[in-house]
């Protein structure tokens, strides 16, 4: 299972590699993967937050977009599908 870490404790982790504590010694200090290091660090810097809602791009704001307005349609074609079908009957 992922470790959680709450926000004061990685803006303390970004607050000391943007001060220019070594990233290395910050994964053996505290013990986290370079790669989380790095992302919490791009982050909060591009938006001020960890939440990935936050910092999806514009492309990825549109996917989302598309795939819940395709749900919808789908939705939508189905309670067609119904109908045309109940009115079929009569």
């Amino acid at each position: 299972m992922a470790k959680r870490y709450n926000d004061e404790f990685k803006k303390k982790i970004v607050n000391l590699a943007n001060n220019g504590k070594k990233i290395s010694d910050i994964i053996n200090e505290y013990g986290i993967a370079r790669s989380t290091v790095h992302k919490w660090k791009k982050d909060f810097n591009n938006s001020g937050s960890f939440k990935a809602k936050d910092n999806r791009t514009d492309e990825e704001k549109e996917l989302l977009k598309l795939r819940k307005e395709i749900k919808q349609l789908k939705m939508e074609n189905d309670i067609l599908k119904q109908a045309a079908l109940i009115l079929g009957q009569k």
